[in-house]
């Protein structure tokens, strides 16, 4: 093994103290075999096919994979063999000091230097020594060097020479000792030399960055002292040891991957896994998946109530099977359609094989509020782990095992291992907001671990029409890592503007052609449509697949109205804006029926909701928008749902009138079948997703009047050939320029009809194609100036966007990961900042109301809590219902003024809770007066 010198030095070099070892130091050596370990039992129960597959052709061909990758993994820690790292613990220093290895004190006690930078300086004096080529030897230094969470560039490599010689180890002696450590690592796992390692393919950035992410968890597992616990004799040090650890760490923890290597399939699968026939939009795409020639993406457009998400999960399913693919990421693009997608997802999983449905997780900030994810992880005895951004120094990398019996029953939730920070997308099933994709397209710390979660599943995003052009540019950042990979991705949507399409397609497919502007693919020309491309393992990319077919059911003609909304010059203007409304509702209603008020803001809704709760009563009309607090906003959500929809016995009966003022939340995933819809103006796709609330359902009864679908557009005034006004809030959210195209088509059509679903895609290509619309002069030069306004806004917020891209401009076909952090965001994000870092807004703040009164705390319901604040096991449910988000106006004065309420601390739900506290059923602590009101919701005025 070694000579007795090097045997020495070997016992000597640490990787943890006692005091971070769990008792007792654990030897440098003992540690990296313990970590190629773990990256055993990932390659042998965790990594994807398609990722195994890979990396046996990088280290040159079938089985070598394996031990190339345990090497990859080992060596992150080689930097630590250096002074900088060795004196920094009293009593292991001594150790080392004895053993011949020695510095100058105060040279290494002056000079900053990190054990990772160490490791890249280490390899690159070993490597070529050994004999590696320099292109391999390029692209596995940054690996090393990033693994604590950022990748630097070359530059942060050098020191001063008499410094770097001091921090690094020049001495005969230590440069000696590091090639032992690299040698008698490399021997234990089975190869002759450090020459016989090297790689014979350079993988692509992506594939880099895959490994990177996996070589940190890796470490992370190994890092565990609960079941790696300190080794420091080297007799007892050597790659069976580890793999014995390895191996119960495992099994104490609990991981395993996803479906691994399956058969395709058959016809049958749709009806077994969903219980129904295909509808043609359906069978569709399934036939694209069964066809792509290659790994690729696939754009799946098709009208609301299409089915779209079934035939995207049986989709995937089928190309998982066929390109070697372990699981699923769904991305949704709200928290709120996250839960109902959480509990359909499971179900799917469950019909591909019983019991894997425990493997999937829900990854969003609000999670602790969903039920179902909380009784699961409380039955399976997991905690909840729901802080986003913990302390990540060697010491916090493991976390503790659970006590769970290794023999026990199939999980209920993915291993406790995923739920910690930055984890989630690791889990084989993941079910979040598209966020946790935008995140992976990030410059910030341990990206490399999301990207890690992302390659080697399949990707399904939904409503990517939702994404603006703020987060559309994070969106094609990942779609450009996701490509490089071959990662098959999965995008829905019913109202895809033609623009946003081939910009989708074109991320997905830049870095494999060069220059990266690729061919156009021609557009669809029909509806519903799949738009497919794909690439080979040569890098080329295929010819698309672009089809179409019927919907499953005929067109609706929609009749288009407007009710004018005079300008605003006092509250009497708006009151007979709000009462026309009024009453065009009691006309259409007059037989009864249900109808759904969109509102764009919460404020207008909030008005219309107590205009027409005066004109109807209070048991007539309800009120639903984002300032109510979880558990009224889920109860009203649920009874609408009823309300209407298609079960008669929920449904209103007939004859009698039920009307929902909502704002946009009713705009996606939100399955009701209204009999009319009146709405604020909007971008036209958003229009028409609202449009997709109305006659959803083969009702047997509608009332006469109701019979065919009706819009009525309002928030705008018509002047004959001057350009509408528009509502200045609705301006504020959409932007003028938009607002006006789309208002031009209303108009046009007042009075007449669209076809829908079959006239979507002319409808958004009219108002996102830029072409001239038929208006007035007056109007024309009103849209230019919109159009400039539009335009610079838009520039502003790319160029808001570049800093925190992934790959700088310019960069995406670099070849390793060198600098990709250089000018990286560094602070730690926690979610809230990191939604606000990927959505272009400041970040919101969500609390928990609480009353306070002369007795205590207590809840909203007037349950007492403790002194403190302490939430009893029974009153838990009822705080978290009572959480709500606050307007953005308000971000900065909660952040100053809000605390965890004092019994919250260490609560393993509520430890990172602000609470607002409302005396006498109010509070103006935060610069102006907010109340909650149990119809309204959450009320701010001026205080």
């Amino acid at each position: 093994m070694a000579d007795p010198s090097e045997q020495r030095w070997l016992e000597a070099l640490w990787g943890k103290s006692a005091s971070r070892g769990g008792g007792r130091r654990n030897l440098l050596l003992a540690h990296m075999l313990d970590t190629a370990a773990v990256a055993e039992c990932l390659w042998d129960r965790f990594l994807a096919p398609v990722t195994r597959r890979s990396v046996d052709e990088i280290a040159g061909g079938p089985g070598k994979g394996r031990p190339f990758f345990a090497w990859l993994c080992g060596v992150h820690d080689c930097g630590k063999a250096v002074p900088a790292f060795q004196f920094v613990d009293e009593d292991c220093a001594r150790l080392v000091w004895d053993a011949g290895l020695q510095w100058d004190r105060h040279r290494v006690a002056r000079q900053p230097w990190r054990h990772d930078k160490a490791g890249a300086v280490l390899l690159r004096r070993c490597l070529p020594q050994a004999g590696w080529p320099v292109e391999q030897i390029d692209w596995v230094w940054p690996l090393v060097a990033g693994h604590h969470g950022t990748f630097p560039g070359r530059d942060a490599l050098y020191l001063r020479p008499a410094a770097l010689r001091a921090v690094q180890g020049a001495s005969a002696e230590w440069l000696r000792a590091q090639e032992v450590l690299l040698r008698v690592f490399t021997e234990q796992l089975g190869y002759r030399t450090v020459a016989e390692v090297a790689p014979v393919e350079v993988p692509n950035r992506a594939l880099q960055l895959q490994l990177a992410g996996l070589v940190v968890m890796a470490d992370w597992i190994a890092s565990n002292t609960t079941v790696f616990e300190g080794l420091d004799e080297l007799a007892k040090t050597g790659i069976e040891q580890s793999r014995r650890r390895a191996d119960r760490a495992w099994r104490e923890l609990g991981l395993r991957g996803g479906w691994g290597t399956r058969p395709v399939p058959g016809p049958e699968a749709f009806r077994d896994r969903f219980g129904q026939d295909m509808r043609p939009a359906q069978a569709m795409i399934v036939d694209v998946a069964r066809r792509m020639p290659d790994p690729g993406l696939m754009v799946f457009e098709a009208p609301m109530g299409e089915g779209k998400t079934k035939a995207a999960l049986l989709a995937a399913e089928i190309l998982a099977a066929r390109f070697g693919a372990d699981g699923v990421f769904v991305g949704m693009p709200t928290q709120a359609t996250c839960d109902p997608m959480f509990s359909e997802v499971r179900g799917w999983v469950a019909a591909t094989e019983p019991g894997l449905e425990g493997q999937v997780a829900l990854l969003h900030g609000k999670r602790r509020l969903n039920k179902q994810w909380r009784a699961l992880l409380e039955a399976t005895g997991e905690a909840p782990m729901d802080d986003y951004c913990v302390p990540e120094d060697d010491a916090q990398y493991g976390m503790v095992a659970t006590e769970e019996d290794s023999g026990a029953p199939d999980r209920l939730v993915p291993a406790e291992w995923f739920l910690g920070s930055k984890r989630g997308l690791l889990c084989p099933f993941v079910v979040g907001t598209i966020d946790q994709l935008l995140f992976a397209a990030t410059r910030t710390k341990h990206v490399m671990l999301r990207m890690a979660g992302l390659i080697g599943k399949v990707v399904i995003l939904d409503e990517v029409h939702a994404c603006d052009v703020y987060m559309s540019q994070f969106l094609e950042e990942g779609l450009r890592w996701l490509g490089q990979a071959r990662v098959p991705v999965v995008l829905l949507s019913a109202t895809l503007p033609p623009e946003q399409r081939e910009r989708l397609i074109n991320a997905y497919v830049s870095t494999h052609v060069q220059p990266s502007t690729p061919e156009p693919v021609h557009p669809p020309r029909g509806y519903p449509s799949v738009t497919a491309v794909s690439v080979g393992s040569d890098g080329n990319v295929r010819e698309p697949i672009v089809e179409h077919t019927g919907s499953w059911r005929p067109d609706q003609h929609v009749r288009v109205s407007v009710v004018d909304e005079t300008p605003h010059q006092g509250r009497t203007a708006a009151d007979d804006a709000e009462n026309a409304v009024a009453d065009l509702i009691a006309d259409r209603l007059r037989e009864g029926g249900c109808a759904l008020v969109i509102r764009n803001t919460v404020d207008r809704a909030q008005a219309t909701y107590r205009m027409l709760a005066r004109r109807f009563g209070r048991d007539q009309v309800g009120l639903l928008h984002g300032r109510l607090h979880a558990g009224d906003r889920a109860e009203r959500t649920e009874d609408n749902l009823g309300r209407f929809g298609p079960d008669p016995a929920k449904r209103v009966p007939p004859g009698t009138r039920w009307i929902l003022v909502a704002t946009s939340l009713a705009e996606q995933s939100f399955d009701v079948d209204a009999d009319l819809l009146v709405t604020d103006l909007a971008p036209i796709d958003l229009l028409l997703q609202r449009i997709g609330r109305l006659h959803r359902h083969n009702l047997a009864h509608r009332p006469t009047p109701l019979k065919t679908p009706e819009v009525v557009v309002t928030g705008l005034c018509r002047r004959g050939a001057k350009p509408p006004w528009l509502v200045r809030q609705s301006i504020a959210i959409y932007g003028e320029y938009l607002l006006l195209r789309s208002a031009a088509l209303v108009i046009e059509a007042e009075g007449g009809q669209w076809r829908v679903p079959s006239q979507v895609p002319e409808l958004v290509a009219a108002v996102y194609d830029g072409k001239p619309l038929s208006v007035p002069r007056a109007w024309v030069e009103a849209e230019h100036a919109a159009y400039v306004d539009y335009q610079r806004r838009q520039e502003e917020r790319i160029a808001n966007a570049e800093p925190f891209r992934l790959a700088r401009r310019g960069e995406e076909h670099s070849g390793t990961l060198e600098g990709l952090h250089v000018g990286a965001h560094r602070e730690g994000l926690g979610e809230q900042q990191f939604q606000a870092l990927v959505r272009d807004g400041a970040p919101s703040v969500e609390v928990a109301l609480v009353h306070e009164g002369d007795r205590g705390y207590s809840t909203l319901s007037g349950r007492r809590l403790g002194v403190n604040g302490d939430v009893a096991a029974e009153l838990l449910d009822e705080i978290l219902a009572a959480t709500v988000r606050l307007p953005q106006s308000l971000t900065t004065s909660a952040e100053e003024n809000l605390r965890p309420l004092p019994g919250w601390h260490g609560h393993p739900w509520l430890r990172h809770t602000k609470a607002l506290v409302l005396h006498n059923g109010r509070s103006d602590v935060l610069g102006k007066t907010v109340t909650y009101d149990s119809t309204l919701g959450l009320v701010v005025n001026p205080r």
